[in-house]
């Protein structure tokens, strides 16, 4: 019921989009700032999470490396909203738009209008499920579950129990998270249970659910979280129930996050989590201006290897996937059933270089 509303108000607002197509408006915009720059639209997701707080931080300061004027706009996790907001930027006169659309199947229809008013469109973080877009920035959210499981399969040396916090089903990265862990764990540590608990992105539903499987499972050994907004919930929770301890404390909890935010990386140092899967905020931000900029300049990519260590990949006819690097963050660099990681206190991670 909730998809529905949202896909009918996104339509509603997206009916303005068609009477600019067959007015000219938007189609062939050569718009810029008083400075000459190309202008540019940027629709953050959502500013409740420490990841997209620091997101939303860098996209001015690519924008300004970059030569692109901006205008940004937050949807708040609401495809109703992102509609109105592409019709806000497009009345703006902007001449690319970067957006993160959380529903990533919703976002068809707004898709389909920015195609007819030849608007570029680049999505970070995810990817539509369909319709077509400039490009794609994001890494592979299936490695993302994947290193998440072998690191705790590692650990708990194959046998016991775990939770996965899910994200959002309805998302490709909750999806791919999902999938990736799973299939990791029926392939290679078949001796683990894994309780999936869906939290659509949602600290305190995340929390609820893990105190849940607690009472009702108290020999539970890993958490793993698809998103660093369950973090506190998650912490709290452990502590409530006595097993927030050390790493050698045989009450020990084992958990993985997904992020690489500051506090992560500070958690993991000290002992209070154990690793995390650190998305590239900052890669996000400079990808998403770098690839508008290429779109308005008529620009074309291939699959294959970039110049700045990602991959592009075809995700389907007429939809590239640039792949960032997502590296696995430990407090001691190990490699963990062949996955290599990262100290916490390397200083190439954006979590320890943000200002």
């Amino acid at each position: 019921m909730r998809l529905r509303s949202a896909l009918c108000s996104a339509a509603s607002a997206l009916s303005v989009l068609t009477l600019l197509s067959a007015c000219g408006g938007g189609s062939g915009s050569t718009a810029t700032s008083g400075g000459g720059k190309p202008l540019v639209g940027v629709d953050y997701p959502r500013s409740d999470t420490d990841f997209w707080n620091a997101y939303i931080k860098y996209t001015p300061e690519y924008a300004k490396q970059l030569g692109l004027s901006l205008k940004t706009t937050n949807s708040q996790n609401d495809v109703a909203k992102l509609a109105a907001n592409t019709q806000t930027l497009i009345l703006q006169g902007v001449r690319g738009i970067a957006m993160a659309p959380q529903s990533t199947f919703a976002i068809a229809p707004i898709l389909a209008q920015l195609q007819v008013v030849r608007i570029p469109v680049v999505t970070i973080d995810t990817r539509p499920d369909v319709g077509k877009v400039y490009m794609v920035v994001r890494a592979d959210n299936r490695a993302y579950g994947e290193k998440a499981c072998t690191y705790l399969g590692t650990k708990l040396g194959g046998k016991g129990k775990v939770v996965m916090l899910e994200g959002d089903l309805a998302s490709v990265n909750g999806r791919d998270r999902t999938e990736g862990f799973n299939d990791c764990m029926k392939k290679n540590y078949p001796g683990i249970m894994v309780f999936g608990e869906a939290t659509d992105w949602d600290g305190a539903v995340a929390a609820e659910k893990l105190q849940t499987d607690l009472t009702a499972h108290p020999d539970i050994k890993g958490v793993y979280m698809q998103s660093s907004l369950a973090l506190s919930g998650t912490l709290h929770v452990l502590k409530q129930e006595g097993l927030l301890a050390g790493p050698k404390d045989t009450k020990h909890v084992f958990v993985v996050s997904n992020d690489g935010t500051p506090r992560e990386l500070k958690d993991i140092s000290n002992g209070t989590i154990d690793a995390t899967v650190s998305q590239p905020a900052n890669l996000y931000a400079k990808y998403a201006l770098y690839y508008l900029k290429a779109a308005i300049d008529g620009k074309t990519f291939k699959p294959g290897k970039t110049d700045h260590e990602s991959t592009i990949v075809q995700v389907r006819e007429g939809l590239l996937e640039d792949q960032l690097s997502a590296p696995l963050v430990t407090v001691d660099g190990g490699t963990y059933g062949g996955v290599p990681s990262l100290k916490s206190t390397d200083m190439s991670l954006w979590g320890n270089s943000l200002g």
